[in-house]
């Protein structure tokens, strides 16, 4: 009854099923990872967003890699911004999606220390892409600037091209090492994303606070994996029953059909 099932068609369907299930199951258990990852992440973020915030110099020094558990601290520092030496950050959006600038500014400490400020983006009105945009002038003289600890940018971690032969005061990262080797000055590793003071005119438009990555979306996709793995071989039981049923359906008539007719 069952001799098809060495037919090569049902060999071959009968091969996939055993490969996909292992495979789907195998797929569950990497959502089940990538939920377990952005929970993880989830809870970094807000642990970090509900800190007290702290001076930057006990987070970060020159050279120091920002860490995931320094990753959006508030922190906290005094000195005066330097917009003569303030760059430009190329490409970027704001929450509309609108192409634009990042203001870069850097912050100079009592201790003569630079802290790289983003102050926000600016949208990209200059008469040209060679053009150095016009820029809101931040506070003037000694001031405290608020705002989360973010590490380097490098294109590995972002994806951006560290473009070459860039219009004077622009650059495509923020990156500390960088800025340093420009400026010829102490910088504290990694930079902040400026929450306080607000800027007057609401320009530049500060930086949206990170937001949540969807784990529960990776925990669904887990299980609709899961029930498909468990659907493959109630498929090929269904469909061995279908052709058991059919084969057997089609003897019958041939056996009519071949039974001689009655004088």
């Amino acid at each position: 009854m069952y001799r098809f099932l060495l037919s090569r068609q049902w060999v071959i369907l009968t091969l996939v099923s055993l490969l996909l299930i292992p495979t789907m199951i195998r797929l569950g258990f990497w959502q089940m990872h990538r939920y377990d990852e952005r929970t993880a992440r989830n809870q970094l973020v807000s642990d970090a967003l509900t800190a007290d915030a702290v001076p930057v110099e006990k987070l970060t020094t020159p050279g120091h890699a920002v860490t995931r558990g320094e990753r959006y601290r508030s922190v906290t520092a005094t000195g005066t911004f330097d917009t003569e030496h303030e760059v430009v950050v190329r490409r970027r959006v704001n929450a509309d999606e609108t192409v634009g600038f990042h203001v870069l500014t850097p912050f100079v400490l009592a201790d003569g220390k630079v802290l790289l400020v983003d102050r926000g983006w600016i949208p990209a009105d200059a008469p040209s892409q060679t053009s150095f945009p016009k820029v809101p002038a931040p506070p003037a003289g000694r001031i405290t600037v608020t705002g989360r600890l973010m590490p380097d940018e490098t294109t590995a971690a972002s994806g951006i091209k560290d473009l070459k032969g860039l219009p004077d005061r622009q650059v495509m990262l923020i990156n500390s090492e960088q800025e340093a080797r420009r400026l010829g000055a102490r910088v504290l590793g990694g930079y902040i994303a400026q929450t306080a003071p607000e800027p007057k005119g609401d320009s530049p438009e500060l930086v949206g606070r990170p937001g949540s990555e969807d784990a529960a979306l990776n925990y669904a996709y887990a299980i609709q994996w899961w029930l498909f793995s468990v659907g493959v071989p109630v498929g090929w039981v269904i469909l061995v029953r279908r052709e058991t049923r059919d084969r057997a359906q089609a003897a019958v008539r041939e056996a009519e059909q071949a039974e001689p007719a009655t004088v």
